[in-house]
């Protein structure tokens, strides 16, 4: 993936985020991240086993974005292709996205989102989709304000921590006539 940095507004103080190809070198650092994010709130999967990394999943370094901040890891994106049908390559989809929570509302994910957003249309691809949990209004509202639209509903698709919770599909046209 490209290189993309530049300085970010944020809460009235300009920061400067280096958008970056991960590395394997990164993966202690963005497990960690990613580690930081893991609730029912955000996804319906169990706890990670002991163990886990980022990468030992489906996200891999070549589809992986880190945002640097001061020299440090402070977020990550993955982006994949949903499918491995030929008629489907014209979508990626986001599959992970997680900031530090000591650097969270400073601008990290929206960078991290624009950069995904303009490493997937480089890749040939015209829309950009994720799923999003109901029970997680923040991140709608985060994902909207990025362009995304709810598509679809799965209503009732999740049962976490007693309860049925619907799963919004999303999407973002990358090409204006997508």
């Amino acid at each position: 993936m490209p290189t993309a940095s530049g300085p970010w507004m944020a809460d009235a103080e300009r920061i400067s985020i280096e958008i970056r190809s991960a590395n394997a070198a990164d993966e202690p650092a963005l497990t960690a991240i990613d580690l930081q994010s893991w609730s029912a709130a955000v996804t319906p999967a169990a706890d990670p086993a002991p163990g886990y990394a980022l990468f030992d999943g489906r996200a891999t370094p070549q589809d992986t974005l880190v945002a640097v901040l001061e020299g440090e890891p402070a977020g990550l994106i993955a982006i994949a292709r949903p499918t491995a049908l030929e008629s489907n390559r014209h979508v990626y989809e986001v599959i992970d996205l997680a900031v530090a929570t000591e650097h969270q509302r400073k601008g990290i994910g929206r960078a991290l989102v624009e950069a995904a957003a303009g490493e997937a249309a480089a890749r040939g691809a015209r829309r950009l989709t994720l799923r999003v949990l109901s029970s997680n209004p923040g991140a709608r509202a985060f994902y909207e304000s990025a362009g995304f639209a709810v598509e679809g509903v799965l209503r009732g698709e999740f049962l976490l921590e007693g309860r049925y919770v619907d799963d919004l599909l999303m999407a973002r046209a990358l090409d204006p006539e997508a």
